[in-house]
Formats: structure tokens, sequence, C-alpha cells
């Protein structure tokens, strides 16, 4: 066991010669290197999958027998400050290597192929490696300074990936918006790791704890500068894990390839904040306020998430916001002081999500064979409807990960969100009954994407004409081959959903709305052109290829069974004659760590759940059923879409009146973001702007201006004085008497 944990320095860099391989090879043999491009995803999936078994083995060690495993060297030793840097096993670095490394891995091989079109593949891989990497490097961190270095390859390798098609503005903005935003949390951070160096003289965590808990029961700190330093380290979490008020980087982060989305949203990006949290939580746990604070951002966060998913169009925009209510739910969990569930919660929720997003870009792929590469159209979920026919695989891997992010069981995310809503109960009432709405609302906006997706009919079809110029090509995946699903026809296909120029729908009832300009431009191309009677292909969206299709498999079986590992199905008991379950064992060390009251580890009393358990599942089951009622696919056009109809025509006008007010105040407060975006564009942005403007102005007027008068005054000077002088001694006598005499006057006449 001893001899294993030596050598497990060297995790970390197993993945990073694929992105040193990569960059030397463009850079000295770039055509070589470029020919041979597919041949990468082998490297990199064979380099993950040998960290991925190393985790598994510390995983088994660590159930068998829980210890936490420490191994450092010094770096710089300059009197009394000394700099060190080394790895960490523990338990949380167990579950965080495999939860990358398995997550990583099905994002390596679903890129294969949704990336092999792209000319920037190289680029791409070799960013996705050095992420992995990089996260890799932060889990088994065994000081802050080696974290926060590790922290910011994080965020650079997001920025990278995230504006990975920098062309598009939108993705420019969209990565330098991350940027800015994370620099913000980045730069508390690193205040609070200065803050509790000068508090406790170390940085590793096994001194910083131990130091700073005797402090604070010797009661020889300061509460408020503790309070303060514990903040801003909270600050970098944050902004990371994309928690309010620093927040709004992460739906436009979906300008990123959709398995960058994947990998963000489920094991790198916004699971380093949570992983930060989890670390640090030693320090938090002795201070109420912050541990209330954790709670407070949490239950803040978990809400507006949720009611900013209601009305987004884009599907991965939707998914982003559903990403940001469950880490709101997971900050949750840790500010109640309930680590196990939070942990637990992590794990179920990035398989789901990394599952969904893997399905959204399978759909987008599949609605770009129609529409073409367009994101705003092939993403857009107004254009969508009726693929359960054309993808049915994809549809059911989507099924299973809506299903388990609306908690129905036995699906993953009911077991973790289960134990988080109880826990709420006992934390604060108000707090358990926003918990529980926002389960509600999760079922409603997640089968509002999947019903508007894959049921009904389509809702566009795009007609192409048969020749070689206009024929779509597809390239040959090393793991698989694909190719275009076409059927020829006669006739001509018009949309089956047709709205006027000015019209747009709502995220509730399909109600019609007025359309802006923009919109209505974008809906314009899609009127198929008339068929002259001649044969021409007609092209349905179709299946992705087994590569993308195999990870979804994979990640679907995961979300099936990932939940067990937290419930105690065999008789298994500790010392104390507790009954735990698989995840309970592998935490234990850390639980112990934290002095956490062991609730989580107590006998499972099966009739008590059932009993909790029935409450959560009727609150996602009426979710689901008012979105299955508002989205049911049985109308043929718009005018039938208006939610106060399926009520009859006895509802009162001014009611009817009352309710669309409510309704579209719901829908501009969802589709606007909450005017978060604009309230830090018009204040924020525009106050800074002015801000800079004024001290422009003083430095330039007023800094600038005293020293160019001086000089100025100093020029007009030289050129008076200088006709003064002729070169004559005697005028020169002349004027050195006249001012001998006028000072002389002067000083004898204030004696009299």
């Amino acid at each position: 066991m001893e001899y294993t944990y030596q050598y497990l320095w060297i995790i970390p860099f197993i993945p990073l010669p694929v992105p040193i391989l990569i960059g030397v090879g463009l850079l000295l043999f770039p055509t070589a290197t470029k020919s041979l491009r597919r041949m990468w995803v082998f490297p990199s999936v064979l380099l993950l999958s040998i960290v991925t078994i190393f985790s598994s083995y510390l995983s088994i060690q660590q159930i068998n027998n829980p210890s936490i495993y420490l191994s450092i060297w010094s770096w710089t030793i300059n009197n009394n400050f000394s700099l060190e840097f080394g790895y960490l096993v523990d338990p949380l670095t167990s579950i965080m290597l495999i939860l990358i490394t398995t997550v990583g891995i099905m994002v390596l091989i679903y890129s294969d192929n949704y990336m092999s079109h792209d000319q920037g593949y190289l680029r791409f891989f070799a960013y996705i490696s050095f992420f992995n990497t990089s996260m890799v490097g932060l889990v088994t961190s065994s000081n802050l300074i080696q974290i926060y270095f590790f922290w910011e390859l994080v965020g650079m390798c997001s920025y990278l990936l995230i504006g990975f098609w920098f062309t598009r503005p939108t993705a420019a903005n969209a990565c330098q918006k991350a940027f800015v935003t994370n620099r913000v949390g980045d730069f508390g951070l690193l205040l609070g790791i200065l803050g509790f160096y000068w508090i406790t003289g170390s940085l590793e965590f096994r001194d910083l704890f131990e130091i700073f808990n005797n402090l604070v029961y010797n009661n020889e700190v300061n509460v408020l500068f503790v309070t303060l330093c514990s903040f801003l380290l909270f600050s970098g979490a944050i902004a990371k894990s994309a928690q309010f008020p620093l927040h709004v980087w992460l739906p436009d982060a979906m300008e990123g390839p959709t398995p960058i989305s994947a990998l963000i949203h489920a094991a790198t990006m916004v699971a380093a904040g949570i992983f930060l949290v989890a670390r640090l939580l030693p320090l938090f746990i002795v201070i109420p306020y912050i541990m209330n604070l954790i709670a407070l951002i949490g239950i803040i966060t978990l809400l507006l998430g949720a009611t900013l998913a209601l009305a987004q169009k884009d599907i991965k925009r939707g998914l982003a916001y559903s990403t940001m209510s469950q880490l709101g739910y997971i900050m949750l969990a840790i500010g109640m002081g309930s680590y196990r569930t939070a942990l637990f919660h992590l794990i179920t929720h990035a398989y789901s999500k990394a599952l969904l997003f893997l399905g959204s870009g399978s759909i987008i792929h599949s609605m770009e064979s129609i529409l073409g590469y367009s994101p705003d159209k092939s993403q857009n979920l107004v254009l969508m409807g009726g693929l359960k026919k054309h993808v049915p695989i994809t549809k059911t891997s989507f099924l299973l990960g809506t299903l388990s992010l609306c908690g129905i069981p036995p699906l993953g995310c009911f077991w973790s969100k289960d134990e988080i809503l109880n826990d709420s109960w006992l934390y604060s009432p108000i707090f358990a009954i926003i918990a529980f709405s926002t389960a509600g609302l999760t079922a409603f906006y997640m089968f509002r994407i999947y019903l508007l997706t894959f049921e009904g009919h389509l809702n566009v079809h795009f007609q192409t004409y048969s020749s070689k110029k206009n024929s779509s090509v597809y390239s040959i995946s090393l793991w698989g081959r694909e190719g275009p699903k076409r059927i020829k026809t006669n006739f001509r296909l018009v949309p089956l959903l047709t709205m006027n120029n000015n019209e747009r729908t709502s995220f509730f009832c399909k109600k019609k709305y007025r359309m802006n300009r923009n919109e209505r431009n974008m809906m314009e191309p899609f009127i198929t052109i008339q068929n002259f009677g001649t044969k021409n292909p007609f092209v349905y969206p179709h299946e992705s290829d087994n590569t993308m299709l195999f990870p979804m498999l994979l990640l679907g079986i995961f979300t099936l069974f990932i939940g067990f590992i937290g419930i105690p199905f065999f008789t298994q008991f500790n010392q104390e004659g507790m009954r735990l379950d698989i995840l309970s064992k592998l935490l234990t060390p850390s639980v112990n760590l934290l002095h956490q009251n062991k609730k989580n580890l107590m006998d499972w009393d099966w009739y008590e759940f059932i009993t909790k358990a029935t409450l959560s599942v009727s609150i996602a089951s009426f979710g689901i059923l008012i979105a299955s009622f508002l989205y049911k696919p049985v109308y043929s056009s718009l005018q039938d879409l208006n939610f106060f109809n399926s009520f009859g025509k006895s509802i009162p006008n001014k009611l009817q009146i009352f309710g669309d007010k409510i309704i579209n105040g719901i829908y501009d407060w969802s589709y606007n973001r909450g005017y978060i975006d604009f309230f830090y564009a018009r204040f924020l942005i525009q106050g800074i702007r002015r801000l800079a403007e004024l001290v422009h102005f003083f430095d330039r007027r007023l800094i600038d201006g005293i020293t160019n008068g001086v000089g100025i005054s100093s020029f007009f000077l030289g050129e008076g004085i200088k006709y003064v002088g002729g070169g004559q001694i005697s005028s020169y006598l002349l004027l050195y008497v006249s001012y001998v005499l006028i000072f002389s006057f002067f000083f004898f006449f204030q004696y009299f």
C-alpha cells in the first residue's frame, strides 16, 4: 500500500504528453501532424484510462482501509518562509479522480466524431487533454498555492475552449466574459490564501486546519478578519461554480463545442469550485457565519437557476441554467453541513448532466443535417420537434438524463437530491420549501425541453437538391462510419407549425406573442422551395454515429445505477455499530476529520425514507404533468395553442388578462435572464467606464495640465528673458545696481 502511494505523484502528468506532442508536432511537422490528426484520440483515451485504473484502485483501497496519505517536497526555503509541493490522497481525491477521468474518457470518445469535420481538431484535443491534466493536478494538490496554480490553469483551458471558435464574435465575447467574471473570484481567492497564511503561517492543508482550529478554540484570532478571509476563499468557488451573483458567464459558455459544455458542467470547471469548498470545509465549519452564507448562496442559486431555465429557447443554455440550479443544491448541502450528501449529488449530477449535454450534441448534430451549421437554428427548441422517430437512441438516453435530474426513482439524482431535501427540513423550513418548489420547477423545465425536442412533429423541414456541389460531406471516424440518411420524395413539405412574421411562442402555452425583427429574419429562410415536378432528395434528421452513441449509452448505465452507491442494501457495520453504504465507507476519514454529525451514517430506515420520498416524487411528478399538459403535441397550428382555451370560454376576460400578465411577466423574467446581465451592463460596466473617463479627465487636465503649465511658463519666461541680454557689460551693471537699490529700498522700508 505504501509502495503504491509513493508513485502516485505521476498521476497528474500521465495525460500531459498528448498536448505536448501535438504542440511540438504542429510547430515542427505541421503537414505530417495534420495528416495523421485522427490518431491522437487513441493516446488521449489510453492515457486517461490509465489514470482511471489508478483512481479505481485507490478508491478500492480507501473502501477497504480508509486512510489519508500525504507526500510533500520542499520547493523554496528562506528563513521563516517555506513553500512546498506534493500530493494528497484521501476519499475526496479518490472520488474526484474517478469522476474526472470517467467523464473525460466519454467526452474524448464522443469528440472524435463530433469534431471530425473541424479544422481545429488537433487544437481541440490538445486543449481538452491539458484541461483534464489541470483538473487532475488540482484535486491531488496538497496546499493552497498548488491548488491556486492548477486553478488558474483550469481557468485558462476553459477560456481557450469556450472561445474555441474565436472567429465567431459571440464565442470571443463569451470566453472574455468567462475570463473576466472568474478573475473577480480568483482575485478574492488569492487574497484569502494570503490572509490565512498571515494567520496560520502555513499553506499545507494538514497544518492549516490544525493551527486554525486551535486558534479559534483558544479565541486567539479576530473573528471579523477570519470571516472576511473565509469569504474571500469562498468567492473563488462562487465564480468557478457559477453561483449567484457571479453566474453570468455560464450560459454564454455554451458558445464552445458541445463536448466541452459536457466536460465543464460535469467534471471540470464547475466541479472545481465544489471541490474547493469541500476541501476547505474544516476551515469553514468552525465559522457559523460562513456556513450560513454558503447555504444562503446555494438556496438563491438553485431557485434563480430554475426560474431562468423556464423560457430558454437554446437547448444548451437551458441545460446550463439547470447546472447552475443543481450546483445550488450542492452548495446548500455543504452549507448545512451535509458533506456526504453534497458529494453524493455531485457524483450523480455529473453523470446525468454529461449524458444530457452529449445528448444535446447529438440532437444538434442531427438538426445540422437539415438546417446547416448555424447555432441559432440547430440549437433552437422552437425549430425542433418529432425527433423521437429519427433519433430513438438519443431520445432514450436524453429521457434517462431528464428523469434522473427530475428526481424520479430509481435513477441516480433521485437518491442524492432526496437526501438534500430531507436535510433541508432540519436546517430551515423556509429553505426546505424553496428546495422542494425548485424540484418541481426542475421537472417542469426539463420535460419542457424533452417534449419540445422529441415529441410532436418536426417543426421545420429543409429541402436540398441533388448535386455534387451541395451534397454533404461526412468524414469517417476511427470508431465507426457515418453516412447521410436520405429518402427521395416527389412532393413538397412545408413547415408543420407556421407562424406569422410578427409572432413567437411562449414557454408556458405556446401562445402567440410579438416577435422582434431578428427572430423574424431568422425564421424566413425556413420556407421550403417549390418542387417543379422533379425528384429531389429530402434530408431528415438522422441518428448519430456509433462513436457518439457509445459514450451516451455508458453514461446512461451510470445514470441508472450510480445512485446505489449511497444506499446500504447490504448489512455492513463499522466499529461503532453503524450501518454503512459504499459512499459512507469511502468518506469515513473525511467525516471523522470534520467532526460531522453522523446522522448520514446511521442505520437505514426504509419506512421513513419512503414516507419522505413520496413528497419529493409527487412534486416532481406534478411538474412533469404540468409540462406534459402545456406541451402535449396535439396541435395543428399555433392558433390552437392558447393555454386558456383549454379551460373553455367560461373564464372571464379579466381573469384571462390577469393570467396573461403573470405569464408574460414570468416569461420576460426568465427569457431576459432575470435582468441581471442588464443590471451589470447598465450600472457596473457603464459605471466603471464613467469612472475611468473621470480619472482620465483628471489625469489629462489636472495632473498633466499642471506639468504642461509649468513647462509652458518656463518656455515663455525664457523667451522673454533672452531679449533682455544684449551682450554689453555696462547694461548688465546697470540692471544689477537697479535690482540692488530696489531690494535695499524694500528691506529698509519695512523698519520705518
